[in-house]
């Protein structure tokens, strides 16, 4: 993987960590208004199996990716970075009308302000990744 790849991977995952757990927190609000209060324990095991985290996954399983791609074990092996990119900024595209993700985030957007901080962090550094020229 090219350093200028790696750079941006690291910088992705850096706005993406917070971005995902700002978005678990406000899901969390949302979980213990029907649920109670609920341990740390409880809630890991929430977001693995309880339908309401399931949108979370898309993000959750980005990171996961992209950890994956910068673990030493993985240095020269080819890293699809453009894909990467691409689906991130789908994740941060929210539409009212799209996915149960999309739709899920843009009312995130619309009522917590630290989605947006965190929501911003990732858009700038998603700006700094140029489209890259295919070659044929």
């Amino acid at each position: 993987m090219r350093d200028s790849d790696r750079r941006l991977l690291v910088s992705l995952r850096e706005a993406l960590v917070p971005l995902h757990r700002t978005l678990l927190e406000w899901e969390r609000a949302a979980y213990e208004r029907i649920h109670g209060r609920t341990a740390a324990a409880e809630l890991l095991r929430a977001t693995v199996t309880d339908p309401q985290f399931a949108w979370l996954r898309p993000v959750s399983g980005l990171i996961v990716r992209i950890d994956a791609l910068l673990e030493p074990s993985a240095a020269g092996q080819p890293a699809d970075v453009p894909a990467i990119v691409s689906q991130a900024r789908e994740l941060v595209a929210p539409d009212e009308t799209g996915t149960a993700y999309a739709q899920r985030y843009h009312e995130a957007l619309q009522r917590a302000p630290d989605v947006v901080f965190a929501h911003r962090r990732v858009t700038a550094v998603l700006r700094g990744a140029e489209p890259r020229e295919t070659l044929h």
